[in-house]
């Protein structure tokens, strides 16, 4: 009965690794290769680890087997046969994937689309997708390592010392210290920088339709630019002369004219220095040389006075938050000393200039006063005008005095600053517009440097009357103009010339 019972087992052993070994064989080979189907093929570099009747899959699921692999022009050639109910088209590709750390590897296929030619029977895959090798992967990591090991020694090098380390702390420490008062910064001027980004945005969103009209202006100058150099092109068809070709001749003639000058210069010059005519007179006459020089002597010293002048040139907009306007200034400070300087400025204001006209009428109208007084207020889009004399008084501690009076805004005016922080913060007050209403027009507004010659500037305007009262809010850009300085002899023989 026990070798019966010996016997028995050895039966049921063999009859369930023969039902395992087919249940393995449907698995792997028959239950995919089994039924109709069609076999394509594909090119790739290296089949190591594939075998004939290995699986074929997409997405990892089996539809085929490999039907056989073979040599071709030194590539190799994998049949693949496919399931009929597996559609490939055109774009299908074909791929080597690694199954197992055993050196195992399976064919991976994707479909393509079906916008795609179908594949039929012993159609090619062209699309070959090569998987990097065991041995590539080895070599790039024995590359990588060898890299890794050089930048390692070098680190060592610079950090492993007594110095080193010593270098690294002070450098951490350092970069602590930085980041700290960074933060600090950020955080102190949190408020400031949003507002100052808040004000640039609305400046630069008012200016939108400035700055469009502009480049349009760029567009149209380019374009008659074009127009312009395509009349002087030699290769041009056209015979027509274009402006460059005619400046081109004016030049010729003027070469020609200064030809002929410099000929009458030379006679001139051989007159004067043999004294004939007056000018010769005068260099052989040495109390004239004498006057002369003199008078050189007074130019110099007037030019030595001007050089001291500095020409200060501020270009500003404020923003009008009630009248939803823009106001602009140009101002020319004229300085020709620390504690006293001259204002000159042109205000161009959207609500325009209001002026007031009495007029005494008599009458003898029975239905009238005999004698009655009108007024007539006129408000034009003139431009406004400033000029004012200034004196500056230094307090101490930073905190300096200006006083200016003139003409203010094309009215009487006066006006104060206050100057604080050594003259990068001021307040500024300025009382004018006395025939314009009957309290006259106060304004006070305060000023600070936040970048080098760029202010940020908000205040009140019309602060006595409540029906003109408005809010505003501007940048002013300010720098000393030396070539300004340069010409203002010039302007002022220019300004006399036209009062004449």
């Amino acid at each position: 009965m026990a070798k019966l019972t010996q016997a028995a087992k050895v039966g049921l052993f063999f009859l369930a690794s023969a039902g395992a070994g087919f249940v393995v064989y449907r698995q792997l080979g028959g239950g995919v290769r089994g039924g109709a189907g069609y076999t394509i093929h594909g090119y790739i570099k290296d089949a190591t680890g594939l075998a004939n009747h290995s699986r074929v899959t997409i997405a990892g699921i089996p539809v085929g087997t490999i039907e056989a692999i073979k040599l071709e022009n030194g590539r190799a050639r994998v049949d693949v046969h496919v399931q009929k109910d597996v559609a490939l088209f055109d774009n299908a590709t074909l791929g080597k994937k690694s199954a197992s750390l055993l050196g195992e590897s399976v064919v991976v296929l994707t479909a393509g689309t079906d916008d795609k030619r179908r594949l039929k029977e012993g159609d090619e895959v062209s699309s070959i997708v090569e998987a990097p090798t065991t041995d590539q992967i080895l070599a790039d990591v024995a590359r990588i390592a060898d890299r890794v090991k050089i930048v390692s020694e070098r680190l060592a090098e610079s950090v492993g010392s007594q110095e080193g380390g010593d270098n690294m702390k002070k450098i951490l420490a350092n970069l602590a210290d930085a980041t700290e008062a960074l933060n600090v910064t950020i955080r102190e001027n949190r408020e400031s920088i949003k507002q100052t980004i808040t004000n640039v945005d609305r400046i630069t969103k008012d200016g939108e339709p400035k700055v469009a009209q502009i480049l349009e202006n760029v567009r149209a100058v380019t374009g008659d630019l074009r127009d312009l150099m395509a009349k002087n092109d030699p290769k041009s068809t056209t015979k027509e002369p274009g402006d460059l070709r005619q400046t081109v001749e004016r030049i010729n003639r003027a070469s020609s004219s200064l030809e002929s000058s410099l000929a009458h210069i030379d006679s001139v010059a051989g007159r004067i220095d043999r004294g004939e005519g007056t000018i010769g007179k005068l260099t052989k006459d040495d109390a004239l040389i004498n006057e002369v020089q003199g008078v050189a002597e007074g130019v110099n010293d007037y030019v030595s006075q001007l050089g001291r002048v500095q020409a200060v040139v501020g270009l500003r907009a404020d923003y009008n938050f009630l009248a939803g306007t823009i106001k602009n200034f140009v101002e020319l400070r004229l300085q020709p000393r620390e504690d006293k300087y001259y204002v000159i400025e042109l205000i161009n204001d959207p609500r325009g200039k209001t002026n007031f006209t009495q007029t005494d009428v008599d009458t003898t109208n029975p239905n009238e006063p005999s004698h009655y007084r009108t007024t007539t207020t006129t408000t034009t889009d003139a431009f406004r005008v400033s000029v004012q004399y200034a004196r500056k008084l230094n307090v101490g501690r930073g905190i300096s005095l200006t006083g200016r009076f003139g003409v203010k805004e094309s009215t009487g005016g006066l006006g104060l600053d206050i100057h604080l922080l050594n003259n990068r913060l001021a307040i500024t007050q300025d009382f004018f517009g006395f025939g314009e209403s009957t309290k006259g027009r106060y304004r006070v507004f305060l000023g600070y440097e936040f970048l080098n010659r760029l202010w940020l500037i908000g205040g009140v305007d019309h602060l006595f009357l409540a029906d003109r009262r408005d809010y505003f809010l501007g940048l002013q850009l300010k720098f000393t103009d030396e070539d300004l300085r340069a010409v203002l002899p010039f302007s002022g023989g220019a300004f006399t010339s036209g009062g004449r």
